[in-house]
């Protein structure tokens, strides 16, 4: 997504008041947002110790398993 399209976005949702939400619920934004950084982190460390054929395999199935309780999530 390129920048302008981001910005957009960012702007219409400031409208609309869709970041009222991110407001009342700041801290649970702050730690979702330090628990993204903090696996970002640990996982770019990560490539250098595990080889690609088994991170990506285990990635994927992490995925999975989270799109899985997701979708039965009621």
């Amino acid at each position: 997504m390129s920048l302008p399209t981001m910005l957009v976005a960012f702007a219409r949702y400031s409208r609309d008041g869709s970041f009222a939400v991110l407001r009342a619920n700041r801290r649970f934004t702050l730690v979702m947002a330090a628990g993204s950084i903090a696996g970002a982190m640990l996982g770019g460390l990560l490539l250098g110790v595990f080889p690609d054929l088994v991170l990506i395999p285990v990635l994927a199935v992490i995925l999975l398993v989270s799109s899985a309780k997701l979708a039965r999530h009621d």
